[in-house]
Protein backbone atom coordinates (compact mmCIF):
# COMPACT_ATOMS: atom_id res chain seq x y z
CA UNK A 1 0.00 0.00 0.00
CA UNK A 2 2.75 2.06 0.88
CA UNK A 3 4.63 1.60 -2.41
CA UNK A 4 1.68 2.40 -4.77
CA UNK A 5 1.05 5.80 -2.58
CA UNK A 6 4.70 6.65 -3.30
CA UNK A 7 4.29 6.11 -7.04
CA UNK A 8 0.59 7.75 -7.20
CA UNK A 9 2.36 11.16 -5.48
CA UNK A 10 5.45 10.32 -8.18
CA UNK A 11 3.03 10.59 -11.01
CA UNK A 12 1.03 13.62 -10.08
CA UNK A 13 4.82 14.93 -9.37
CA UNK A 14 5.26 14.82 -13.33
CA UNK A 15 1.65 15.47 -14.28
CA UNK A 16 2.58 18.41 -12.68
CA UNK A 17 5.95 19.43 -13.74
CA UNK A 18 4.53 18.63 -17.50
CA UNK A 19 1.30 20.97 -17.02
CA UNK A 20 3.23 23.87 -15.07
CA UNK A 21 7.15 23.66 -15.89
CA UNK A 22 7.32 23.05 -19.10
CA UNK A 23 5.15 25.97 -21.02
CA UNK A 24 7.18 28.14 -18.48
CA UNK A 25 10.48 27.57 -20.07
CA UNK A 26 8.81 27.27 -23.17
CA UNK A 27 7.76 30.72 -22.38
CA UNK A 28 10.85 31.98 -21.31
CA UNK A 29 12.73 30.93 -24.19
CA UNK A 30 10.26 33.50 -25.92
CA UNK A 31 10.68 35.84 -24.02
CA UNK A 32 14.66 35.79 -24.39
CA UNK A 33 14.83 35.94 -27.88
CA UNK A 34 11.99 38.46 -28.59
CA UNK A 35 12.73 42.01 -29.75
CA UNK A 36 12.45 44.36 -26.48
CA UNK A 37 11.81 48.05 -27.97
CA UNK A 38 14.45 50.35 -26.84
CA UNK A 39 13.43 53.68 -25.55
CA UNK A 40 13.51 56.17 -28.83
CA UNK A 41 15.35 59.30 -28.66
CA UNK A 42 13.36 61.97 -28.98
CA UNK A 43 13.83 65.48 -29.57
CA UNK A 44 16.92 67.20 -28.85
CA UNK A 45 20.40 65.82 -27.88
CA UNK A 46 22.88 68.44 -27.84
CA UNK A 47 22.83 70.89 -30.61
CA UNK A 48 20.70 68.66 -32.38
CA UNK A 49 17.83 66.72 -33.67
CA UNK A 50 17.87 63.40 -32.18
CA UNK A 51 18.17 60.88 -35.07
CA UNK A 52 17.92 56.73 -34.64
CA UNK A 53 16.76 53.51 -36.72
CA UNK A 54 13.98 51.60 -37.01
CA UNK A 55 14.67 49.49 -34.02
CA UNK A 56 15.28 52.87 -31.81
CA UNK A 57 18.56 53.09 -31.93
CA UNK A 58 20.44 56.16 -32.15
CA UNK A 59 22.23 57.18 -35.14
CA UNK A 60 24.79 60.28 -35.00
CA UNK A 61 23.42 64.06 -36.76
CA UNK A 62 26.49 63.47 -39.04
CA UNK A 63 29.75 60.94 -39.51
CA UNK A 64 32.42 60.43 -37.36
CA UNK A 65 34.19 61.70 -39.97
CA UNK A 66 32.59 64.93 -40.14
CA UNK A 67 32.37 65.91 -36.79
CA UNK A 68 35.90 65.61 -36.42
CA UNK A 69 36.80 67.48 -39.16
CA UNK A 70 34.35 70.84 -38.20
CA UNK A 71 35.75 70.16 -34.72
CA UNK A 72 39.37 70.58 -35.40
CA UNK A 73 38.26 73.26 -37.83
CA UNK A 74 36.97 75.29 -35.33
CA UNK A 75 39.87 74.87 -32.80
CA UNK A 76 42.45 75.51 -35.86
CA UNK A 77 40.39 79.58 -35.51
CA UNK A 78 41.08 79.92 -32.31
CA UNK A 79 42.82 83.30 -31.82
CA UNK A 80 46.62 83.30 -31.33
CA UNK A 81 47.27 85.09 -27.71
CA UNK A 82 49.81 84.71 -24.95
CA UNK A 83 53.32 84.15 -25.81
CA UNK A 84 52.00 83.39 -29.46
CA UNK A 85 50.05 80.05 -28.78
CA UNK A 86 46.49 79.72 -29.81
CA UNK A 87 44.18 80.34 -26.24
CA UNK A 88 43.29 76.47 -25.52
CA UNK A 89 46.68 75.48 -25.45
CA UNK A 90 47.41 77.52 -22.04
CA UNK A 91 43.49 78.05 -20.46
CA UNK A 92 41.41 75.28 -19.73
CA UNK A 93 38.13 77.14 -19.66
CA UNK A 94 37.04 79.47 -22.46
CA UNK A 95 33.84 79.86 -23.95
CA UNK A 96 32.20 80.01 -27.13
CA UNK A 97 33.86 82.75 -27.76
CA UNK A 98 37.36 81.16 -27.87
CA UNK A 99 37.91 83.90 -24.43
CA UNK A 100 39.35 82.06 -21.20
CA UNK A 101 36.70 82.80 -18.17
CA UNK A 102 39.21 81.27 -15.70
CA UNK A 103 43.49 81.66 -15.61
CA UNK A 104 43.67 78.07 -14.55
CA UNK A 105 45.44 75.30 -16.84
CA UNK A 106 46.20 71.53 -16.35
CA UNK A 107 49.06 70.99 -18.57
CA UNK A 108 49.84 67.56 -18.86
CA UNK A 109 46.51 66.33 -19.49
CA UNK A 110 45.12 68.67 -21.63
CA UNK A 111 48.05 69.21 -23.72
CA UNK A 112 49.40 65.76 -23.23
CA UNK A 113 46.22 64.16 -24.37
CA UNK A 114 46.24 67.28 -26.82
CA UNK A 115 49.33 65.56 -28.35
CA UNK A 116 48.05 62.12 -28.92
CA UNK A 117 45.01 63.49 -30.29
CA UNK A 118 46.62 65.23 -32.31
CA UNK A 119 49.35 62.85 -34.30
CA UNK A 120 46.71 60.03 -34.15
CA UNK A 121 44.40 62.46 -36.13
CA UNK A 122 46.92 63.72 -38.66
CA UNK A 123 47.92 60.21 -39.17
CA UNK A 124 44.49 58.55 -39.54
CA UNK A 125 43.41 61.19 -42.31
CA UNK A 126 47.02 60.41 -44.33
CA UNK A 127 48.82 63.26 -43.22
CA UNK A 128 47.36 65.63 -46.06
CA UNK A 129 46.74 68.20 -43.54
CA UNK A 130 49.97 69.72 -41.92
CA UNK A 131 47.89 71.72 -39.29
CA UNK A 132 47.43 68.71 -36.74
CA UNK A 133 50.86 68.02 -36.73
CA UNK A 134 52.11 71.57 -36.50
CA UNK A 135 50.31 72.05 -33.71
CA UNK A 136 50.78 68.53 -31.86
CA UNK A 137 54.97 69.97 -32.12
CA UNK A 138 53.54 73.26 -30.62
CA UNK A 139 51.84 71.41 -28.13
CA UNK A 140 54.74 70.04 -27.06
CA UNK A 141 57.23 73.39 -26.91
CA UNK A 142 54.90 75.14 -24.32
CA UNK A 143 54.43 71.39 -22.63
CA UNK A 144 58.26 71.43 -22.12
CA UNK A 145 58.81 74.78 -21.88
CA UNK A 146 56.76 76.93 -19.95
CA UNK A 147 54.71 74.44 -18.18
CA UNK A 148 57.63 73.16 -15.94
CA UNK A 149 58.56 73.33 -12.19
CA UNK A 150 61.92 75.16 -11.30
CA UNK A 151 65.56 73.59 -11.78
CA UNK A 152 65.47 72.51 -7.83
CA UNK A 153 64.30 69.80 -5.55
CA UNK A 154 63.57 65.86 -6.01
CA UNK A 155 60.87 66.51 -9.16
CA UNK A 156 63.30 69.67 -10.75
CA UNK A 157 61.98 70.46 -14.49
CA UNK A 158 59.14 68.75 -13.87
CA UNK A 159 55.59 68.74 -16.21
CA UNK A 160 52.95 70.90 -13.96
CA UNK A 161 49.74 68.95 -13.48
CA UNK A 162 47.80 72.39 -12.78
CA UNK A 163 48.92 76.17 -13.41
CA UNK A 164 48.04 80.03 -13.29
CA UNK A 165 48.32 81.48 -16.81
CA UNK A 166 48.11 84.96 -15.27
CA UNK A 167 52.36 84.57 -16.11
CA UNK A 168 54.25 82.00 -18.32
CA UNK A 169 56.07 80.27 -17.89
CA UNK A 170 53.70 79.14 -15.25
CA UNK A 171 54.68 80.22 -11.93
CA UNK A 172 52.56 78.00 -9.71
CA UNK A 173 49.78 75.47 -8.84
CA UNK A 174 46.39 75.86 -9.17
CA UNK A 175 43.26 73.64 -8.52
CA UNK A 176 43.52 70.79 -6.48
CA UNK A 177 47.35 71.21 -6.12
CA UNK A 178 47.17 74.09 -4.82
CA UNK A 179 45.61 73.59 -1.39
CA UNK A 180 48.71 71.66 -0.50
CA UNK A 181 51.33 73.79 -2.25
CA UNK A 182 52.50 76.62 -5.00
CA UNK A 183 54.61 73.76 -6.36
CA UNK A 184 52.76 70.71 -5.97
CA UNK A 185 52.89 68.16 -8.90
CA UNK A 186 51.20 64.94 -9.98
CA UNK A 187 53.80 62.21 -10.80
CA UNK A 188 51.07 60.67 -12.77
CA UNK A 189 50.79 63.36 -15.44
CA UNK A 190 54.59 63.74 -15.69
CA UNK A 191 54.06 60.28 -17.48
CA UNK A 192 51.30 61.77 -19.73
CA UNK A 193 53.70 64.67 -20.96
CA UNK A 194 56.81 62.30 -21.26
CA UNK A 195 54.85 59.61 -23.28
CA UNK A 196 53.41 62.66 -25.35
CA UNK A 197 57.00 63.78 -25.81
CA UNK A 198 57.73 60.75 -26.71
CA UNK A 199 55.19 60.34 -29.91
CA UNK A 200 56.64 63.46 -31.08
CA UNK A 201 59.86 62.52 -31.13
CA UNK A 202 59.50 59.22 -32.64
CA UNK A 203 56.67 61.22 -35.61
CA UNK A 204 59.26 64.02 -35.91
CA UNK A 205 62.46 62.86 -35.36
CA UNK A 206 63.12 66.26 -32.95
CA UNK A 207 65.62 65.11 -30.39
CA UNK A 208 64.88 68.15 -28.32
CA UNK A 209 61.75 65.72 -27.55
CA UNK A 210 63.12 62.58 -26.93
CA UNK A 211 65.76 63.90 -24.39
CA UNK A 212 62.75 65.54 -22.13
CA UNK A 213 60.80 62.18 -22.84
CA UNK A 214 64.18 60.31 -21.26
CA UNK A 215 64.55 63.54 -18.30
CA UNK A 216 61.06 62.60 -16.93
CA UNK A 217 61.61 59.21 -17.46
CA UNK A 218 64.76 59.21 -15.23
CA UNK A 219 62.77 61.60 -12.42
CA UNK A 220 60.03 58.78 -12.21
CA UNK A 221 62.29 56.08 -12.09
CA UNK A 222 64.76 58.07 -9.10
CA UNK A 223 61.65 58.90 -7.07
CA UNK A 224 59.44 55.50 -7.53
CA UNK A 225 58.92 53.30 -4.05
CA UNK A 226 57.61 50.06 -3.15
CA UNK A 227 54.23 49.55 -4.22
CA UNK A 228 52.17 47.73 -1.67
CA UNK A 229 48.18 47.19 -1.12
CA UNK A 230 48.16 50.58 0.51
CA UNK A 231 51.05 52.44 -1.55
CA UNK A 232 50.99 53.00 -5.22
CA UNK A 233 54.70 53.27 -6.77
CA UNK A 234 53.96 57.15 -6.39
CA UNK A 235 51.50 59.26 -4.26
CA UNK A 236 49.55 61.25 -6.32
CA UNK A 237 50.20 64.75 -5.28
CA UNK A 238 54.08 66.04 -4.62
CA UNK A 239 55.77 69.15 -3.31
CA UNK A 240 58.10 68.95 -6.07
CA UNK A 241 61.04 71.27 -3.86
CA UNK A 242 60.38 69.46 -0.60
CA UNK A 243 59.16 65.70 -1.19
CA UNK A 244 56.68 66.21 1.37
CA UNK A 245 53.21 63.95 -0.72
CA UNK A 246 49.64 63.26 -0.18
CA UNK A 247 47.38 60.38 -1.35
CA UNK A 248 49.00 57.11 -0.94
CA UNK A 249 46.91 55.35 -3.29
CA UNK A 250 46.69 56.75 -7.27
CA UNK A 251 45.50 54.98 -10.27
CA UNK A 252 47.11 56.24 -13.08
CA UNK A 253 50.65 54.35 -13.62
CA UNK A 254 49.65 53.21 -17.12
CA UNK A 255 51.23 56.23 -18.71
CA UNK A 256 54.39 55.70 -16.94
CA UNK A 257 54.63 52.19 -18.08
CA UNK A 258 53.38 53.71 -21.72
CA UNK A 259 56.80 55.92 -21.42
CA UNK A 260 59.07 53.25 -20.09
CA UNK A 261 58.44 50.31 -22.45
CA UNK A 262 58.44 53.12 -25.59
CA UNK A 263 61.74 54.20 -24.03
CA UNK A 264 62.46 50.17 -24.59
CA UNK A 265 61.08 49.53 -27.89
CA UNK A 266 63.85 52.56 -29.12
CA UNK A 267 66.70 50.98 -27.40
CA UNK A 268 67.04 52.45 -23.60
CA UNK A 269 67.06 49.87 -21.27
CA UNK A 270 68.05 51.72 -18.24
CA UNK A 271 63.98 51.23 -16.82
CA UNK A 272 63.99 47.59 -17.41
CA UNK A 273 64.29 46.72 -13.86
CA UNK A 274 61.80 49.85 -12.74
CA UNK A 275 59.58 48.64 -15.20
CA UNK A 276 59.31 45.22 -14.18
CA UNK A 277 58.35 46.68 -10.65
CA UNK A 278 55.72 48.50 -12.02
CA UNK A 279 54.11 46.17 -14.12
CA UNK A 280 54.15 43.60 -11.05
CA UNK A 281 52.40 45.82 -8.79
CA UNK A 282 49.68 46.63 -11.59
CA UNK A 283 48.76 43.30 -12.12
CA UNK A 284 49.13 41.74 -8.50
CA UNK A 285 47.89 44.32 -6.80
CA UNK A 286 46.15 47.17 -8.32
CA UNK A 287 44.02 44.53 -11.19
CA UNK A 288 43.10 42.28 -8.06
CA UNK A 289 41.86 44.92 -4.95
CA UNK A 290 38.61 45.17 -4.48
CA UNK A 291 36.13 47.67 -6.40
CA UNK A 292 35.24 49.28 -2.70
CA UNK A 293 36.46 52.76 -2.31
CA UNK A 294 38.37 51.77 0.68
CA UNK A 295 39.93 49.47 -1.49
CA UNK A 296 40.43 50.23 -4.87
CA UNK A 297 43.57 51.45 -6.62
CA UNK A 298 41.47 53.19 -9.37
CA UNK A 299 41.58 56.19 -7.19
CA UNK A 300 42.51 59.65 -7.46
CA UNK A 301 43.17 61.13 -10.98
CA UNK A 302 41.41 64.56 -11.37
CA UNK A 303 43.39 67.61 -10.75
CA UNK A 304 40.31 69.64 -9.11
CA UNK A 305 39.30 66.56 -6.28
CA UNK A 306 41.34 65.82 -3.05
CA UNK A 307 39.37 62.83 -1.71
CA UNK A 308 41.92 59.98 -1.57
CA UNK A 309 39.17 57.33 -1.95
CA UNK A 310 37.94 58.77 -4.91
CA UNK A 311 37.25 56.04 -7.75
CA UNK A 312 37.17 56.93 -11.36
CA UNK A 313 36.40 55.65 -14.64
CA UNK A 314 39.93 57.43 -16.58
CA UNK A 315 42.50 55.06 -14.92
CA UNK A 316 41.22 51.55 -16.04
CA UNK A 317 39.94 52.26 -19.11
CA UNK A 318 43.56 54.28 -20.26
CA UNK A 319 44.86 50.82 -18.52
CA UNK A 320 41.94 48.29 -20.78
CA UNK A 321 43.41 51.13 -24.24
CA UNK A 322 47.31 50.00 -23.47
CA UNK A 323 46.44 45.98 -22.85
CA UNK A 324 44.01 45.90 -26.11
CA UNK A 325 47.19 47.70 -28.06
CA UNK A 326 50.06 45.35 -27.05
CA UNK A 327 48.25 41.99 -26.06
CA UNK A 328 50.87 38.92 -25.16
CA UNK A 329 53.41 41.30 -25.92
CA UNK A 330 52.43 42.64 -22.86
CA UNK A 331 51.25 39.70 -20.86
CA UNK A 332 49.36 36.42 -21.86
CA UNK A 333 46.88 37.51 -19.74
CA UNK A 334 46.07 40.89 -21.03
CA UNK A 335 42.40 39.88 -22.46
CA UNK A 336 40.89 38.87 -19.07
CA UNK A 337 42.61 42.08 -17.42
CA UNK A 338 41.54 44.27 -20.06
CA UNK A 339 37.89 43.47 -19.45
CA UNK A 340 38.17 43.57 -15.87
CA UNK A 341 39.43 46.69 -16.13
CA UNK A 342 35.91 47.82 -19.03
CA UNK A 343 33.92 45.98 -16.61
CA UNK A 344 34.93 48.23 -13.76
CA UNK A 345 34.04 51.35 -15.36
CA UNK A 346 30.64 49.94 -16.65
CA UNK A 347 29.37 48.77 -13.51
CA UNK A 348 30.44 51.64 -11.31
CA UNK A 349 29.92 54.40 -13.35
CA UNK A 350 28.00 53.71 -16.32
CA UNK A 351 25.12 55.65 -17.51
CA UNK A 352 22.18 54.59 -19.76
CA UNK A 353 20.24 56.87 -22.36
CA UNK A 354 17.87 56.13 -24.94
CA UNK A 355 18.70 54.83 -28.31
CA UNK A 356 20.76 51.87 -26.60
CA UNK A 357 23.23 54.21 -25.35
CA UNK A 358 26.20 54.08 -22.48
CA UNK A 359 27.44 56.53 -21.44
CA UNK A 360 30.25 56.85 -18.75
CA UNK A 361 30.64 58.89 -15.56
CA UNK A 362 33.85 60.37 -14.59
CA UNK A 363 34.43 59.76 -10.92
CA UNK A 364 32.97 58.78 -7.67
CA UNK A 365 32.29 62.57 -6.65
CA UNK A 366 31.30 63.86 -10.08
CA UNK A 367 29.23 60.77 -11.93
CA UNK A 368 28.20 62.98 -15.10
CA UNK A 369 29.32 62.56 -18.43
CA UNK A 370 32.16 64.24 -19.16
CA UNK A 371 33.53 64.28 -23.07
CA UNK A 372 37.13 62.97 -22.01
CA UNK A 373 35.70 59.81 -19.84
CA UNK A 374 32.54 59.59 -21.82
CA UNK A 375 33.90 58.86 -25.13
CA UNK A 376 36.95 57.18 -23.79
CA UNK A 377 34.35 54.35 -22.93
CA UNK A 378 33.46 54.40 -26.94
CA UNK A 379 36.99 54.47 -27.80
CA UNK A 380 38.26 51.53 -25.85
CA UNK A 381 34.89 49.47 -26.26
CA UNK A 382 35.40 49.30 -30.21
CA UNK A 383 39.08 48.38 -29.64
CA UNK A 384 37.56 45.25 -27.59
CA UNK A 385 35.15 44.20 -29.59
CA UNK A 386 38.16 44.76 -32.77
CA UNK A 387 40.54 42.46 -30.66
CA UNK A 388 37.48 39.55 -29.74
CA UNK A 389 35.57 40.77 -27.14
CA UNK A 390 32.33 40.56 -28.19
CA UNK A 391 29.46 41.74 -30.18
CA UNK A 392 28.14 43.72 -27.21
CA UNK A 393 31.48 46.03 -26.78
CA UNK A 394 30.79 46.62 -30.30
CA UNK A 395 26.99 48.48 -29.83
CA UNK A 396 28.47 50.19 -26.88
CA UNK A 397 31.36 51.57 -28.88
CA UNK A 398 29.27 52.59 -31.41
CA UNK A 399 25.99 54.14 -29.63
CA UNK A 400 28.24 55.79 -26.91
CA UNK A 401 30.21 57.57 -29.78
CA UNK A 402 26.69 58.44 -32.32
CA UNK A 403 25.76 60.24 -29.00
CA UNK A 404 29.39 62.49 -28.34
CA UNK A 405 28.52 63.99 -32.14
CA UNK A 406 25.30 66.04 -30.94
CA UNK A 407 27.66 67.58 -29.00
CA UNK A 408 29.59 69.50 -31.81
CA UNK A 409 28.16 72.32 -32.77
CA UNK A 410 27.55 72.69 -36.83
CA UNK A 411 30.62 75.26 -37.13
CA UNK A 412 32.73 72.81 -34.91
CA UNK A 413 32.70 74.28 -31.33
CA UNK A 414 32.00 71.35 -29.13
CA UNK A 415 30.54 71.12 -25.65
CA UNK A 416 32.34 69.70 -22.43
CA UNK A 417 29.51 67.79 -21.15
CA UNK A 418 27.46 65.22 -22.70
CA UNK A 419 24.47 65.21 -20.75
CA UNK A 420 21.54 66.03 -22.55
CA UNK A 421 19.89 68.52 -19.99
CA UNK A 422 23.11 70.26 -19.02
CA UNK A 423 25.53 71.40 -21.45
CA UNK A 424 27.45 74.39 -23.23
CA UNK A 425 29.57 75.08 -25.68
CA UNK A 426 33.54 74.93 -24.00
CA UNK A 427 34.13 74.48 -20.71
CA UNK A 428 37.42 72.42 -19.97
CA UNK A 429 39.42 72.04 -22.99
CA UNK A 430 40.59 68.41 -22.21
CA UNK A 431 36.38 67.10 -22.05
CA UNK A 432 35.43 69.55 -25.08
CA UNK A 433 38.48 68.35 -27.60
CA UNK A 434 42.25 67.22 -26.95
CA UNK A 435 41.02 64.00 -25.10
CA UNK A 436 38.14 63.11 -27.05
CA UNK A 437 39.51 62.94 -30.72
CA UNK A 438 42.03 60.52 -30.14
CA UNK A 439 38.89 57.99 -28.95
CA UNK A 440 36.81 58.63 -32.60
CA UNK A 441 40.21 57.67 -34.22
CA UNK A 442 41.03 54.45 -32.07
CA UNK A 443 37.41 53.59 -32.75
CA UNK A 444 37.45 54.27 -36.74
CA UNK A 445 40.86 52.79 -37.18
CA UNK A 446 39.77 49.40 -34.92
CA UNK A 447 36.70 48.91 -36.72
CA UNK A 448 36.46 49.92 -40.58
CA UNK A 449 33.31 49.44 -40.91
CA UNK A 450 32.66 52.28 -38.60
CA UNK A 451 34.05 54.63 -41.10
CA UNK A 452 31.11 54.29 -43.51
CA UNK A 453 28.14 52.68 -40.98
CA UNK A 454 27.19 54.22 -37.68
CA UNK A 455 24.20 52.16 -37.35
Amino acid sequence: MKKKNTNKRRTIFIILFIVIMIPLLILSRILKHRHVPIERPVGKIGFHDASSDQNGLLLPWTTWEDALKREMNWYYKAPIGKSGFPVYFYSTFIGDDYKPYKNEVIPCTQLGMGIISYLKYWEYFGKSDSIPLKYAVRMGVFLADLASTPNAGIYSNFPRSTGIHDTIPLPRSSQGDAKYSDQVIEPDKGGIAGYAFLQIYKTTGKVVFGERALEIARVLAENMRHGDQSHAPWPFRVDAITGKHWGERNGNMVYILRLWDGLAEIGSKEFDAPRARLWHWIKEVQMKAPDRRGGSHWVQFFEDMTEEDNRNSWAPLEMARYLIEKKEKLDPEWKGMAKRCIDFAVDHFSIPMPGGVTLMGEQDSDRRPWGGACSKLGGVAALFYAAGGGDEYREIALRNLNWVTYFIDNDGGPAAMCDRKEFRKGSWQEDCHTDVVHNFVDALQAVPEFRTNQQ
